[in-house]
């Protein structure tokens, strides 16, 4: 890994810093996100341009990257406040299993849409009574002739008002063997017996939460995405995109966040100097900066190992990455709310709209207790604790 970009991912990070200040936070995201609204002109934008499609292949309209790209447009984008969630999950976790793992109709069917955005599949993974431990998944998946019954249910299920399909993670028929044995399935979203139900969050945001319900959803064997007893390489194909994906999110959040401070902090004098001069000001930012720079560091190192086709490493990596991120990402913003004062609780500036987004990575896609576990088990060598 190279501590200096490529002249090609200079000229990336530039045009999607470009396309980001056109959609910048105040002007476009917040008043969008205050109506609970998509950023649908942004996402459509983008598309055409290519940054949502850059980690896919070019044979399928896509960049030819890596996640390394994918990340470095998604921080571009949330540096100015225009992070696009379903960027997660629609080219980054599902583009990506079904680039390893599909089939070749159903990478010539959902590939090119995924890569210029024309089309959105979402990932439904998360349970209600499951949480971290996917283990305990009960949407099941039994066969019927040549086709697939699914029955289940799915929380916390990101933009599916705006997808065409759903990849499902089950368990075959055979789960009541407690080992997990995930069967991943494209469910189109108006399927009979595929229905949603919008969760109410008291978070502001532009995109949709959905609980699911699949009472004998039909499929047939096509939509099934590689084996059905591949158990759990396929999922993991997905989940450290995921990771990097929400690390790349939570710094852009941050460099977000300190830019507004740094910028008021020059700006606002009280006494005889800018308040950015008082060391009381000037020291938390600093340190913050320090940290968003670290996380960062641990985000490219683990696209970098993924790319490379390391799976444990990029997953270690990818985990300690999520962590630095999020624990920076709402410490930057708390101290730039901070830095405006009272002002930084007023609409006006919206940061503190910011919060509840913030606050997420510290808990999605994997909590930082989860992730506590993973990195005392895995590479610390410590006893499991659960």
């Amino acid at each position: 890994m190279s501590f200096i970009e490529s002249d090609e991912r200079k000229v990336l990070r530039e045009a999607v810093a470009a396309l980001a200040a056109k959609y910048n936070y105040q002007d476009y995201v917040l008043p969008l996100a205050r109506k609970n609204e998509p950023l649908t002109e942004l996402w459509n934008e983008a598309g055409k341009l290519g940054f949502l499609g850059v980690n896919l292949p070019e044979e399928y309209g896509g960049g030819g990257a890596g996640m390394y790209e994918l990340a470095l447009v998604m921080e571009e984008l949330a540096a100015q406040g225009a992070g696009l969630l379903l960027m997660v999950v629609s080219p980054a976790i599902c583009g990506t299993i079904i680039t390893k793992y599909g089939t070749d109709a159903q990478k010539q069917e959902w590939l090119p849409r995924l890569a210029d955005g024309s089309a959105k599949m979402v990932f439904g993974i998360t349970e209600p009574d499951a949480g971290s431990n996917s283990h305990q998944i009960t949407t099941t998946a039994r066969r019927d002739g040549d086709d697939w019954i699914l029955n289940g249910r799915k929380i916390f299920i990101s933009g599916v008002d705006q997808a065409e399909a759903v990849l499902i993670v089950s368990r075959t028929a055979d789960h009541k063997t407690g080992k997990l044995k995930p069967a991943l399935f494209i469910v189109p979203t108006d399927a009979p017996g595929f229905n949603k139900t919008r969760q109410e969050m008291d978070i502001i945001e532009p995109d949709h939460q959905y609980t699911l319900f699949l009472d004998d959803v039909r499929l047939p064997s096509s939509a099934l995405v590689g084996r059905e007893d591949a158990a759990l390489m396929q999922l993991f194909a997905g989940l450290n995109p995921e990771r990097i994906m929400g690390a790349a999110m939570a710094v852009g959040m941050g460099r977000y966040a300190i830019a507004r401070a740094v910028e008021y902090a020059k700006e606002r004098q009280v006494w005889k100097t800018v308040i950015g001069a008082h060391q009381g000001i000037a020291h938390p930012l600093a340190q913050v900066k320090i940290e968003l720079e670290q996380a960062k560091l641990m985000m490219q190192k683990a696209a970098t190992l993924y790319d490379a086709g390391d799976e444990f490493g990029a997953a270690e990596a990818a985990n300690m990455a999520k962590y630095a991120a999020g624990e920076a990402s709402i410490r930057s913003l708390d101290q730039a709310i901070q830095t405006f004062g009272g002002s930084g609780l007023t609409a006006d500036v919206g940061l503190s709209a910011m919060l509840g987004a913030a606050r997420i990575a510290r808990i999605a896609p994997v909590s930082r207790e989860m992730i506590l576990n993973f990195v005392a088990q895995h590479s610390l060598g410590l006893p499991k604790s659960y």
